[in-house]
């Protein structure tokens, strides 16, 4: 047993990756011996005698360690521990019996620690060990510190004009804040995966620090028979299974950001008690007869025409205006010039750092493909083709084929709703238009239609690899109406 252990343990220490170490130290014998013990514990070692060879040796070893001593044959060592200290490199320094201003004077430049001559080395290799292991640690904490910040602090990437629009939209939004106790509601539009998430986190970030908690609730997600109890919260006994006391979504936000998501889906009764909140601030858990106050900012979204399910009588008006008093409108990434190679970029680098891999490229002609796709998903669906396209990247040059866009065209666009609004002016002009002919040719631009809507149906089946509900979201459809439409044009899957 303990020999395959020490055999583990000297695979472990080839695996190890050497730290570099340079010494700088013109007493030759004592530079040997610690040369020698260094090397016996690991450690890749240079030494050199001089100012000079120090600074030349530095730009080709690049050593995260630097033993310096003070008084060197060509000058002092506090000529050269600035320079060092601004490349980030960990600089023990050692000085002679009386040289203790130099210690002093180094310290203050950034020295980590200092040793005083004659260097007992096995206190040596403690000062040394003890620096690698601290230096590491801070390395560490400022790693995980960076990757908080880029994780908490949300990206609206773009530099089109309208990506600035919003950005000085949601500026002008977050400043009201500091001169109203209660911040008035806001109202983000635009298609699925435009981005509308992203805009309700930035709100939150630049309104609160993001130090304040940020619920965000799905409301096409939550059982129907569960939506009251989740966003309300209920008291033990309030219904059958409520065995004890739960706080709801809405009461968790406490002086945060609450992001109701997909609004336009929320249950007309549920609708009622929602406007109920936001009128007076305040929430009734189920069963019970306590009011709570409610502090939190309140941020619906949706991809849905509010205003048009309000005229269906499927959407509340009241709550769609208390809804509505600050709106903002996230473009259609085919709607923002210039911005999705900007993305691709961004989006590869994310995949290259999360998997480890080399940096890719992308090819003139998958940047072609990208800028000419009408990109239906919008930044959602550019982020996975470009996650796709890098993991399968072999070259690290990202072609067209890799991104897999079938279809290239910017009228791949043409969405149902698209489709219904020209049907609407054809039934408008039947209507105007009483004659023979008129009618003949608005039959026959009503079959051109059929046919459209059938080979888009047919195109978005093919690039959802005939997954009927991923289609029907490619073409910003219900499931139910993208089965109805593949009955109506005989469209079969096996």
């Amino acid at each position: 047993m303990n020999a395959q252990h020490a055999q583990t343990q000297v695979v472990k220490t080839m695996l190890k990756p050497k730290t570099r170490l340079m010494m700088v130290e013109d007493e030759v014998l004592f530079a040997r011996a610690v040369q020698k013990k260094l090397q016996k514990s690991g450690y890749e070692v240079e030494h050199v005698e001089n100012l000079k060879d120090a600074r030349d040796l530095f730009k080709q070893f690049q050593p995260e360690i630097v033993l310096l001593d003070m008084r060197l044959p060509d000058g002092n060592g506090l000529d050269l521990l600035a320079e060092l200290v601004d490349k980030n490199t960990v600089v023990l320094v050692m000085t002679a019996f009386g040289e203790v201003a130099d210690a002093v004077n180094a310290m203050k430049l950034g020295a980590v620690d200092y040793l005083k001559k004659p260097i007992d080395l096995e206190e040596l290799m403690a000062v040394i060990e003890k620096a690698e292991h601290n230096t590491k640690l801070k390395l560490k904490v400022e790693h995980a510190r960076q990757r908080e910040y880029q994780a908490d602090t949300p990206l609206m990437l773009g530099d089109s004009a309208q990506m600035k629009a919003v950005k000085v939209q949601i500026e002008r939004i977050a400043s009201l804040v500091a001169n109203d106790a209660i911040p008035p509601t806001v109202l983000i539009t635009g298609e699925t995966g435009a981005g509308k998430d992203v805009a309700a986190r930035l709100l939150h970030h630049m309104t609160t620090n993001g130090d304040k908690p940020f619920v965000h609730i799905d409301c096409a997600s939550l059982p129907p028979d569960l939506i009251e109890s989740e966003l309300f919260g209920h008291e033990k006994g309030a219904f059958t299974n409520a065995t004890g006391n739960k706080t709801g979504l809405i009461e968790a936000a406490e002086d945060g950001t609450l992001l109701l998501d997909e609004i336009g889906e929320l249950p007309l009764n549920l609708q009622v008690k929602l406007l109920n909140v936001l009128e007076r601030r305040c929430v009734r858990r189920i069963g019970s007869t306590k009011e709570r106050v409610v502090e939190a900012r309140f941020v619906a979204a949706t991809n849905r025409d509010l205003q048009q399910m309000v005229n269906d009588g499927r959407f509340r008006s009241d709550l769609y205006y208390r809804l509505n008093v600050m709106s903002i409108k996230m473009p259609a990434l085919r709607e923002r010039e210039g911005d999705i190679l900007q993305l691709a970029e961004f989006f590869m680098a994310q995949t290259e750092r999360r998997y480890g891999l080399p940096k890719c490229h992308l090819s003139n002609d998958a940047k072609a493909a990208l800028e000419s796709y009408a990109w239906p998903g919008n930044v959602r669906e550019l982020r996975h083709q470009i996650n796709r396209a890098v993991l399968l990247c072999h070259n690290q040059i990202v072609s067209a084929a890799d991104i897999a866009l079938t279809l290239n065209a910017r009228t791949v666009g043409l969405t149902a709703q698209n489709d219904a609004i020209k049907r609407d002016a054809l039934y408008h002009l039947a209507t105007q238009n009483s004659s023979t002919t008129d009618l003949n040719n608005i039959r026959d631009i009503s079959v051109g239609l059929d046919e459209t809507e059938k080979s888009l149906m047919l195109q978005a089946l093919e690039i959802s690899d005939f997954n009927v509900s991923l289609a029907a979201r490619k073409l910003n459809i219900t499931r139910m109406a993208m089965r109805y439409r593949m009955d109506k044009h005989g469209i079969k899957i096996d």
